[in-house]
């Protein structure tokens, strides 16, 4: 029997957003230093074992339904199709976030293997800038997994682009034809305080009003419905030719109907992306706790679940770990 995985404000949890690794081939200046970044030792991570015994009790004990493979960056993981299809057999909405640099290698084999949708972070259509946010000069190999994401059969490909004021939002109308050109649908972001320099403030979000007002001004929207315990609002052209998304985490944040948990790659529960509290799942399967054990771990987590991450209140601190080292 299922047990609905309720926090201490109702909220039921369903959606799992699984890292399954800390490294990346790119330095991208939203989520990782420059220089000086620890990765962690092999040994730390969770194997693809662990990796199906965790969430093959949160699927059959507590109703999980979605579940989405990160990292750090996730097709570096050697034979990542093998995870994918242990986690396929689980009969859950299987997706996976990537910054899509090696993707037209594998796009193929992932679906093949039961990846059944996808999420290709990019945040400038520019060589230069790409290199810039990036550094690194791989602008080609990114728009070629797209186009092999699309030919796999990976449905929705759905484009992730990060807004900052200053860095890309001249390119906002740009991303929307970009979508509206190769049938993807585009996904605008705010930008958070999760950059690994720490460097963020108020004044670099473009919020999505402004992005929504940026874009209307070209091609028309509408409102396409409501977001549910989803994090985008959507919006599609009038003219028929698909829809954007906007995700306004710091201007209109979703809290209050969040549905997520998290996994990092070394094994550690969350229940908020900007959660300062994690749970060692992998030090107690690995101590040989049984699945009551486990389950007693995550229940904890989750009944102590805050209301909101608080950004731009006085009492917002930003967690310890970047987003990569968290999972997007």
């Amino acid at each position: 029997m299922v047990t609905p995985l309720l926090d201490g404000f109702g909220r039921r949890h369903t959606d799992l957003r699984l890292s399954v690794t800390d490294r990346c081939n790119f330095r991208c200046t939203y989520c990782m230093p420059a220089e000086g970044m620890q990765f962690r030792p092999r040994s730390e991570l969770l194997t693809y074992e662990e990796i199906e015994r965790l969430t093959r009790l949160l699927v059959e004990r507590y109703g999980i339904t979605s579940i989405r493979l990160t990292g750090g960056e996730p097709t570096v993981r050697a034979h990542l199709p093998v995870l994918v299809a242990k986690l396929a057999r689980l009969g859950v909405d299987l997706a996976l976030t990537t910054n899509g640099a090696t993707l037209g290698l594998v796009a193929g084999d992932l679906a093949d293997a039961g990846l059944q949708r996808i999420n290709i972070s990019l945040d400038s259509l520019r060589r230069d800038r790409f290199a810039e946010i990036t550094r690194r000069d791989g602008l080609a190999d990114v728009l070629a997994g797209i186009d092999a994401a699309v030919a796999a059969g990976l449905s929705p490909v759905k484009i992730n682009c990060v807004v900052a004021a200053g860095v890309n939002d001249d390119e906002v109308v740009d991303f929307a034809a970009f979508g509206r050109e190769r049938g993807v649908t585009v996904r605008f972001i705010e930008f958070m305080p999760l950059d690994a320099d720490g460097g963020w403030r108020p004044a670099d979000v473009v919020s999505a009003e402004q992005i929504v007002e940026r874009i209307d001004a070209v091609f028309p929207l509408e409102e396409a419905g409501g977001r549910g315990s989803a994090p985008a609002e959507r919006w599609r052209y009038r003219d028929g030719a698909g829809e954007v998304g906007i995700i306004p985490t710091v201007t209109k944040a979703f809290c209050s109907t969040c549905d997520r948990i998290r996994l990092t790659a070394d094994g550690q529960f969350r229940t908020c992306l900007f959660a300062h509290d994690e749970y060692d799942l992998r030090g107690a399967l690995r101590g040989g706790a049984d699945d009551d054990a486990l389950a007693q771990i995550i229940e904890g987590a989750v009944t102590a679940k805050w209301a909101g991450h608080g950004i731009g209140t006085e009492q917002f601190i930003r967690p310890p770990r970047s987003m990569s080292q968290i999972g997007g």
